[in-house]
């Protein structure tokens, strides 16, 4: 039974080469859907079509969006940079770069398409600076929003925690945008999870601060357990879903609102999330 309905889909994912992206891109193969997989490094997997992009240049996105064509039925935003990579390429990467993506992507989906991305526990700061990010995502187009950080480097700082922080606020403006169209559009934000970026958290993070982003469960995810609900979101038993940031983290999102967990060790550094 084809109870997600992917069979047949024709879906995009892009950072497909390793992660929660491979992950995600490989559940979606099992479950028959036609993937085409963007990425910087050329994947292994059995995809219908991949294409190397670079989301810090926008010329590689159109001409992958263009190459693939036809009609979309979802769009799975799996790539980022961590903190360890210069600020002004993490913007670009984990929010320029995919909200320029999904743009040249929406003129090929219709009714019942779906759009889901990757943010991160790194971003839960949103809630408290709604009103700065919406000035922010207010400049349309990859030059205007860069030029915007490179205006304002004081608020972007390292780049993670402001570009999933965005990823989350423009995630909600446009699900009450989009889904007039009858479009849908939601986020995740993963706690921490062993991928091969996690080497780079753990080189810019307290030992401590990462302890702490694991409780209660006091385990990392696998890239597995980040996918299935990344590809749950953009299936077609969840459509009453929009304009959602889905904690992915075991338990700490809760633990932390409740009192129940001790966060004594958490500094003013980024989360360790994707």
């Amino acid at each position: 039974m084809d109870y997600l309905g992917y069979k047949g889909k024709r879906v995009i994912v892009s950072g497909c080469f390793s992660g929660m992206g491979a992950a995600t891109a490989k559940q979606l193969v099992e479950l028959g859907a036609e993937v085409h997989g963007f990425d910087f490094k050329e994947t292994d997997l059995e995809l219908a079509s991949f294409n190397i992009v670079d989301l810090r240049d926008p010329a590689t996105i159109d001409a992958a969006v263009e190459k693939v064509g036809g009609k979309i039925d979802a769009l799975f935003n799996c790539a980022g940079l961590p903190q360890t990579a210069p600020a002004m390429d993490v913007m670009k990467v984990n929010f320029i770069g995919m909200r320029h993506l999904t743009e040249k992507v929406l003129p090929l989906m219709s009714e019942g398409s779906r759009i889901a991305t990757i943010s991160s526990n790194g971003g839960l700061g949103y809630s408290r600076k709604i009103a700065e990010h919406m000035g922010f995502i207010a400049n349309q187009g990859f030059d205007a929003a860069v030029k915007w950080c490179e205006d304002n480097m004081d608020q972007v700082g390292e780049g993670y925690a402001f570009s999933k922080e965005a990823v989350c606020v423009w995630t909600m403006f446009m699900g009450a945008q989009l889904i007039k169209k009858g479009i849908r559009i939601n986020c995740t934000l993963p706690g921490p999870t062993q991928t091969p970026m996690m080497s780079h958290f753990e080189a810019a993070t307290d030992d401590a601060v990462l302890q702490c982003f694991i409780q209660p469960i006091d385990r990392r995810s696998t890239p597995e357990e980040q996918a299935a609900p990344l590809i749950f979101l953009n299936s077609e038993r969840a459509s009453y879903l929009n304009g959602l940031a889905l904690p992915v983290d075991g338990g700490f999102m809760g633990g932390m609102m409740t009192g129940q967990i001790d966060l004594s060790a958490m500094t003013v550094q980024a989360g360790p999330g994707k």
